[in-house]
């Protein structure tokens, strides 16, 4: 162990989450981003708080226990309060560092509704939901307003959008962030989504894309955009 503490990823994977070394090692650029808030006492985001269920394995009950990343977040992040929105009631995992959301991303109501509960300003925003363009962008256009400034905003698995939940025809997210980073514009199928979204331009001081375990060959896959 370093100085700075354990790393992230050694973190990650003792808590078997698919974020260390054994599948997509965004842990890796996490720790890069998060090691100089890690004693702070911050407010985290984490939209999708159960991981993924297996094909075939729909039932949530069956995964009552699989949220490796409260785990693995409050323990990187001591001081931090972890908020945590998903589509089932997910309080069971409630305790004195973690408040559970029930919140279908679907319903941008519903995201603002949740996010006038979060105090302080989040600091960092995580979108590991349900990976759909609409989805993601809702969430996005509740949730960075609201953010602290030099926060970070980030959407994970960025071109894996579920087919039978992903809008025909609907920009998807990881065109509408590369449209801004070529012409500082963002640039939409919906004109009135596109005119939210350039309001917000101005408080964007820069955003990156990884793609999956950083090799250039592999699809764009972690979005990460930094609030002014």
């Amino acid at each position: 162990m370093g100085k700075g503490g354990e790393n992230l990823t050694d973190i990650a994977d003792r808590h078997g989450s698919v974020r260390g070394s054994a599948k997509h090692r965004y842990s890796e650029i996490y720790h890069m981003l998060f090691h100089p808030l890690r004693q702070r006492k911050i407010s985290m985001v984490e939209l999708g708080v159960l991981d993924a269920p297996s094909k075939g394995d729909e039932n949530v009950e069956k995964r009552s226990g699989s949220a490796p990343s409260v785990k693995m977040w409050q323990e990187y992040f001591p001081k931090a309060h972890l908020h945590g929105l998903d589509l089932v009631d997910v309080s069971w995992l409630n305790n004195d560092r973690f408040t559970a959301y029930q919140c279908d991303v679907d319903d941008r109501d519903q995201i603002s509704d949740a996010a006038d509960e979060i105090h302080p300003a989040p600091t960092i925003v995580i979108d590991d939901a349900t990976h759909a363009s609409q989805h993601q962008q809702n969430a996005f256009l509740e949730l960075f307003p609201r953010m602290e400034s030099g926060g970070l905003y980030i959407i994970e698995n960025l071109r894996r959008q579920p087919d039978e939940l992903e809008k025909p025809q609907f920009t998807k997210t990881a065109a509408l962030f590369r449209s801004w980073m070529a012409h500082k514009r963002f640039s939409h199928c919906d004109p009135l989504l596109e005119a939210e979204f350039n309001a917000l331009s101005e408080d964007i001081s820069g955003c990156i894309i990884e793609p999956v375990n950083f090799l250039k060959r592999r699809r764009d896959q972690v979005l990460v955009v930094h609030k002014k």
